[in-house]
């Protein structure tokens, strides 16, 4: 029985929708533990300043994650790996051992630097933040330091491991990233207070590498450092990661500028933004990354193999599934807001003027969930094809319309009543102080979906048209979802009389219940249209892909 669990953990995965469930039900089970992170989090500090300066103290720590990922993006990693195991598993594990050497020398002179720059940084970080605040900051952030080492050593080995279609291991990463946080929270933060849950972030992160290490040993591919580095080779592979790491530190630096704005607003907007951010990822993770990681070798391969069609019609799939999942995730997240942060978050020092404000920004965040997931699939559809530079243009555009939308947003919050009244009493928090927090979410979904239309439409541009094989379902689609979201609005109401929503049982219940009926729904309009999509998901979800014949590894079906 253990033999076979073992075997199942490391057994190949091929075809995108089987792929794409292990991933999801992972995510699903990564999410879960976030949600139960977040919770304790809120729990035991409130949206206040402690978890202000908490979520700020990750921001220099991850620029430095995303430098590391010119030398160890997967995205450019798997087709580097894949070519060298064309040729002979040798070349790959000699690839790879010069590829980990790089790594070490690079990230161990980064980490060092910013040691160094850190309490210069602050000032830009947070500037909101008092001395004693500040000075708590540089704490945590010279301790997370040691978080991009070890993340950047598990995206390193996961690029083989996703290059052997192994991605049910690959997908407990996350997991116990969690729980090295959750260890944190309950046992460190009692005696070693925030310090403590920093701790179990780094602890998690080392997690995060370790529990993919077997895996490695079961391929026979575990490194070890080489004396030896091909320059030129990593060079090839710094230059192809370039673009998206300048994409992904485009991206952190609005979040940085985002961290630094809510710094000088109302204490604990930069714990609302985030805790928000967080819930409206779930999504984004359970959807959008699993489509688009079980897409990529794929994906890969196809273009290598010179199948250009097959790669359209690929990422057309993967498109339709995240169209399908997405939009009414969106829908019953504007409608369910209050429930959902209250039932998540509604414990210890998280009131309800914290529960209020939050759900606000997260409904304001769901407009752009669809628009999050596909941007992760078409950038590393660019990325498998060897565009990299396609995307970055883009991500720099809606970076600049993001970050000049941000102060721009909280000046008309801010001077004209009838913008601010109208948000207010749309999302239901006009007796809630700081209300101005919401520009950030909307400035962040607007430039959001700005990126997605650009991306889609450059994406069409080079590869092929996309819309027409997607219209249909888009629409069928958008209709249930607006039909779930008027059951599920019309059944808060009724329910609403009949439990105690001041409970936690009975808010709970008024949730289920209102999303079950808005999920029924949902489905019987789908039915009634004819939707492809639930059908071709029905078909894989009968299928027992977990029996499925175990195929040849990824880099053996390469055409050299």
């Amino acid at each position: 029985m253990v033999k076979k669990v073992w075997n199942l953990f490391y057994r190949e995965i091929g075809g995108l929708q089987k792929a794409a469930l292990i991933l999801a039900l992972s995510s699903v089970a990564s999410a879960l533990f976030g949600i139960l992170r977040d919770r304790l989090l809120a729990g035991n500090f409130g949206a206040g300043k402690s978890l202000d300066i908490y979520y700020a103290a990750f921001k220099v720590p991850d620029f430095v994650y995303i430098l590391s990922l010119s030398v160890v993006s997967v995205n450019a990693l798997i087709p580097f790996f894949l070519e060298k195991a064309g040729v002979s598993q040798e070349q790959a594990k000699r690839f790879f051992r010069e590829t980990l050497t790089f790594y070490l020398i690079a990230i161990i002179l980064l980490i060092s630097l910013a040691y160094l720059l850190i309490p210069h940084l602050s000032g830009f970080v947070a500037p909101g933040f008092s001395p004693e605040e500040e000075a708590q900051l540089n704490l945590l952030s010279r301790v997370l330091l040691l978080s991009p080492l070890f993340l950047g050593l598990s995206n390193l080995i996961s690029s083989v491991i996703q290059s052997y279609n192994r991605f049910i291991i690959y997908a407990l990463s996350p997991i116990f990233y969690n729980l090295g946080i959750i260890f944190g929270i309950v046992f460190l933060m009692p005696r070693f207070g925030m310090s403590g849950i920093i701790l179990g972030v780094v602890f998690g992160a080392a997690l995060h590498a370790l529990v993919q290490v077997p895996a490695l040993l079961k391929l026979k591919v575990f490194p070890l450092p080489s004396l030896k580095i091909n320059f030129g080779e990593s060079w090839k592979i710094a230059k192809l990661s370039f673009p998206r790491t300048l994409g992904l530190g485009i991206s952190q630096l609005i979040q940085i500028f985002i961290t630094a704005t809510a710094s000088l607003l109302t204490a604990g907007s930069i714990a609302v933004f985030n805790l928000s951010f967080n819930l409206q990822s779930v999504p984004l993770a359970v959807i959008g990354m699993s489509y688009s990681v079980a897409a990529f070798p794929t994906l890969a391969r196809l273009f290598v193999n010179n199948q250009k069609k097959e790669f359209l019609e690929q990422t057309i799939i993967a498109v339709r599934q995240i169209i399908f999942w997405s939009i009414p995730v969106s829908a019953a997240v504007i409608v369910l807001r209050a429930q959902i942060v209250r039932i998540i978050f509604g414990s210890g020092q998280f009131g309800w003027q914290d529960t209020r404000l939050t759900a606000a920004a997260m409904a304001v965040f769901a407009f752009s969930i669809a628009g999050q997931s596909l941007i992760v699939l078409f950038v590393r559809a660019f990325y498998a094809s060897g565009k990299t530079w396609k995307p970055i243009w883009i991500n720099l555009a809606s970076a600049v319309f993001i970050i000049a939308s941000v102060p721009f947003f909280i000046k008309l919050f801010k001077s004209y009543d009838f913008i601010s009244s109208f948000f207010e009493i749309v999302l239901r928090v006009g007796d809630v102080a700081g209300t101005d927090v919401l520009a950030l979410p909307l400035a962040f979904s607007l430039g959001t979906i700005m990126n997605t239309v650009l991306l889609f439409l450059s994406f069409q541009k080079e590869f092929g048209d996309v819309w027409p094989s997607v219209k249909k379902s888009f629409f069928e689609v958008l209709r249930a979802s607006l039909g779930m979201g008027v059951v599920c609005y019309f059944s808060l109401g009724i329910l609403d009389d009949i439990f105690d929503i001041n409970t936690f049982l009975g808010i709970l219940s008024q949730g289920l219940i209102s999303s079950v009926l808005g999920v029924t729904a949902w489905l019987i309009i789908l039915l009634l249209l004819r939707n492809k999509d639930l059908f071709e998901i029905i078909t894989a979800v009968k299928q027992k892909f977990w029996r499925t014949p175990v195929i040849a590894p990824e880099p053996e079906n390469l055409d050299r």
